[in-house]
């Protein structure tokens, strides 16, 4: 075995270790969350938003581990959410410039979205070539 392919199955054991803490920790958060709902007695919004959350990341774990890609929409919705979050928990103590700076970058990752989205869609790519990089599929 030669160090190439060594370190590139190191570096997948390491990924793929990483990812598996990743979704523990995850799955622990959202266990917590929910008991302390059962311990309140109540579901607020704020817990909602942060479970989406939890939801979201365990997603793209299970999405990298079905495609072996991570698309970058999901972080961006991620961000939106935990944005959102923010602003729902902190609005009686935003001032109007922080809480308009706050919709403004929730403004920005939702036209990265639709930017991200009108580029796969516009402009796919195939398959990894034997390089690593990707080539333009030609309509």
């Amino acid at each position: 075995m030669n160090i190439v392919s060594f370190n590139k199955r190191l570096l997948a054991l390491v990924e793929h270790l990483g990812l598996l803490i990743i979704a523990i920790a995850t799955v622990i958060a959202g266990y917590q969350e929910v008991m302390v709902m059962v311990h309140n007695a109540k579901v607020t919004l704020a817990d909602l938003l942060l479970m989406f959350i939890y939801l979201e990341v365990l997603t793209m774990v299970g999405l990298y581990y079905r495609s072996g890609k991570l698309p970058v929409r999901f972080p961006l919705y991620i961000g939106m959410v935990a944005l959102a979050r923010y602003l729902i928990l902190d609005m009686k103590e935003l001032d109007a410039w922080r809480m308009l700076a706050v919709t403004g970058a929730i403004l920005i990752l939702a036209i990265g979205v639709l930017v991200i989205r009108y580029g796969h869609v516009r402009f796919p790519y195939s398959e990894e070539d034997s390089t690593g990089t990707l080539e333009r599929v030609n309509r």
